[in-house]
């Protein structure tokens, strides 16, 4: 039983992690917190507003000084702590305040990335990422180190992190993520010259030059057929592959599905894309019924009006790197090279191009904004391509 200024909570917060799917016991447990809470509040004599993100700290220590383990982490505290925090009974959480110089130049950066650039969020945590990873690895304090800053702390710095990584994620993400900040960094007036084209080009083959790494056509039939449909997550998991399969949309836009961008009686999908672009696709008839079977008989009753769901409470919307997860998990139970939803993509463009399709109908499939994203295909259809090659000519007879 709870007592204390936190009692009036406790019915409110099992109905509130009832909701969210959360199992008997583990409410039950969550119960015991508040009440323990609520008795240190007493013995303090502190009232609810005043449960502070330092005062929750204190009871986090001062339970541990006493050997009290169980129940005292941020983790195990946040669904109590949130329940409160929404309904506004304590203050919200303590936002840490930039303390160095590095933390109060990414956040003008991150302003610039938002405001002025207009990045999805993904991408601004990523660049902010590679941005503190430079920035701190500067020699000296960062105002007499930015304006000493050369090309070849650039390119040493470059030459490093490839070396430590030894991935071609590189070249994706951190080659474009510090030339961004370069820019910034030259706008803002912090380095006197543009070093931005001191970023050496990626490791790889020129983009112009790279083919699609797409996954086998039997690989993405094996990765289908090792779903066990008869279970919850089997019939999640069948109908998120198979829409990656036959749709070909990127993981992130499976991820951020909702329950309002299927149109049934149309047989019509809506996709939020990358920048912001929406698209209506059409809903082939075994798409819509591996999503209708995982509805109507798997999905947990949640607020969430996400489509695809996770498996444990607090039942949430799933984010994209669970969609890679659960791609790469499916490729190991089928027993097949890993790929991601990005392969599945591909191969959903290689099929169309096998079957004669055009490249505008693939960029159509694909949805890409430019056709010269689309020409990489061109590079696969090998028997076209063939068609375009002259004879080498022979030589003069001697």
């Amino acid at each position: 039983m709870v007592q204390g200024p936190l009692a009036p909570f406790a019915d409110g917060l099992r109905e509130d992690l009832a909701r969210q799917g959360f199992s008997p016991d583990t409410i039950v447990d969550h119960a015991h917190r508040l009440a323990d809470l609520s008795r240190w509040l007493v013995e303090r004599g502190l009232a609810t507003g005043e449960l502070t993100t330092m005062v929750v700290r204190e009871f986090q220590q001062e339970r541990r000084s006493v050997g009290v383990r169980a129940g005292t982490s941020e983790r195990a505290l946040a669904p109590v702590l949130g329940y409160l925090r929404r309904l506004g009974a304590v203050p919200p959480p303590a936002a840490m305040a930039a303390v160095t110089p590095v933390d109060v130049l990414l956040s003008e950066y991150r302003r610039y990335l938002e405001n002025e650039r207009g990045l999805a969020a993904g991408t601004v945590k990523h660049y902010l990422r590679y941005a503190r990873t430079f920035l701190t690895g500067l020699p000296g304090p960062l105002e007499e180190a930015l304006p000493r800053l050369s090309a070849g702390q650039v390119i040493d710095f470059v030459r490093d992190w490839s070396t430590r990584r030894r991935s071609t994620a590189l070249d994706m993400v951190t080659l474009p993520a510090l030339r961004s900040l370069l820019r910034f960094l030259h706008l803002a007036g912090r380095v006197p010259s543009g070093l931005a084209g001191a970023v050496p080009a990626g490791r790889g083959r020129p983009r112009n030059l790279a083919r699609p790494r797409a996954a086998g056509r039997g690989q993405v039939r094996a990765v289908l057929a090792g779903c066990d449909r008869g279970s919850a997550v089997g019939r999640r998991d069948y109908a998120i592959l198979l829409t990656l399969a036959r749709l070909a949309v990127r993981g992130g836009e499976v991820a951020r599905l909702e329950l309002t961008d299927i149109d049934w009686r149309a047989g019509e999908l809506t996709v939020h894309g990358k920048g912001g672009r929406i698209d209506v696709l059409p809903l082939p008839a075994d798409v819509g019924a591996a999503i209708a079977d995982y509805l109507l008989h798997t999905r947990p009753a949640t607020a969430a009006r996400n489509v695809f769901i996770t498996v444990k409470a607090p039942f949430t919307g799933l984010a994209t790197s669970s969609v890679t997860v659960l791609v790469g998990a499916a490729c190991a139970r089928a027993g097949v090279s890993r790929f991601g939803p990005h392969g599945m993509r591909h191969a959903a463009a290689c099929d169309l191009l096998a079957a004669g399709a055009s490249m505008e109908e693939i960029g159509q499939l694909l949805r890409h904004a430019q056709q010269r994203t689309t020409a990489i295909y061109a590079r696969l259809d090998q028997a076209r391509l063939a068609e375009l090659a002259r004879p080498c000519p022979q030589g003069a007879p001697r």
